[in-house]
């Protein structure tokens, strides 16, 4: 990449002052610890982002760590080798996942003491983030390893900038639960956490097998006007942001099966007086996956009434939710 022309000549006469491309642009007073500094001598572990899609949002740094790296670490060997590939890079793989994370780390922290330089990569997108990597990134730390970060794509952040909702704050939550009775609990207890207060916009990701279910549970919970946003294929050619209440994209892809990776944004709330109706729509959601005395407590938590209150109001609700199965 060339300098850019328009630098003072001022500058261009100073040879002290040059451009460095490996200084930092922001300073504390003490340089941080590098797993790779320009000479690539330094073991550790470096955290390197990868393409959710376009290979062409690879970075320079990026592919530099990994080439300069003793071994690389990734979810699955067969994904990082066409990267690797493309950028004709020949360091070693490993493969390290969620089913084998924490029986490895032991070894590789004892090989990084021993001087060998790993690189951890995901399939795509930031390490960690809904990915493999927190437990050797723990041990790092404990063991006073190097340890830094080579930033990039993140379908998370792509997701929010692209779907016109609050883009601050927001919360990355993962994936949903994949049955829908623990889904339901869990947007539940996002709900009661609006309820107290919590304001943000969700972010969620999804397979598009279950986008349709999950957005209908998402309406039963939240309601069906709240704004939402569903992104897809992001980065990618046939990249996709839906945008609309939840209720309405509920319905739209009950009839339309969506293809590629799924990205879901959700509004924050809008400001609101709690209700009987809001107590008793909290209370029947916690009811299909809590005991009544733990619906109530959740409930009277989030809405600010006496537990005694919700707790006589939830027996109530679970009786006629007994008859009307019966």
């Amino acid at each position: 990449m060339c300098a850019s022309s328009s630098r003072s000549s001022s500058a261009n006469n100073r040879p002290d002052e040059a451009y460095d491309r490996t200084s930092t642009l922001h300073s504390e007073g003490k340089a941080s610890r590098h797993a790779f500094s320009s000479s690539g001598s330094a073991a550790g572990l470096t955290l390197v982002a990868t393409p959710i899609g376009n290979l062409g949002d690879f970075s320079l740094r990026g592919a530099e760590a990994l080439a300069e790296a003793d071994l690389i670490l990734c979810e699955d060997t067969r994904m990082t080798a066409r990267l690797l590939s493309d950028r004709n890079i020949t360091t070693r793989t490993e493969a390290l996942h969620e089913h084998n994370e924490r029986q490895r780390v032991p070894a590789l922290i004892e090989r990084m003491q021993n001087g060998t330089r790993m690189a951890l990569v995901s399939d795509a997108g930031m390490p960690l983030m809904s990915d493999p990597g927190f437990r050797l990134v723990r041990a790092v730390i404990e063991a006073d390893l190097p340890l830094t970060v080579i930033p990039g794509p993140n379908a998370a952040l792509t997701a929010l900038v692209l779907s016109g909702l609050p883009p601050h704050p927001f919360m990355f939550i993962g994936f949903p639960p994949p049955r829908s009775a623990a889904r339901k609990e869990a947007f539940a207890k996002l709900r009661a956490a609006e309820r107290a207060g919590l304001s943000a916009t969700l972010i969620w990701h999804e397979a598009p097998h279950r986008l349709a279910d999950t957005l209908a549970d998402m309406t039963e919970v939240f309601g069906e006007d709240r704004p939402c946003a569903v992104g897809r294929e992001l980065t990618k050619r046939f990249e996709e942001v839906k945008r609309g209440p939840v209720g309405t994209l509920a319905a739209f892809y009950a009839e339309t099966a969506p293809r590629g990776e799924i990205t879901l944004l959700l509004g924050p709330a809008e400001a609101e007086e709690s209700s009987a109706d809001d107590l008793d729509t909290t209370l029947r959601t916690l009811l299909s996956t809590h005991s009544v005395k733990d619906a109530a407590a959740l409930a009277a938590t989030a809405i600010g009434l006496p537990r005694r209150t919700v707790y006589a109001r939830a027996l109530e609700l679970a009786a006629e939710l007994k008859n009307s199965s019966d």
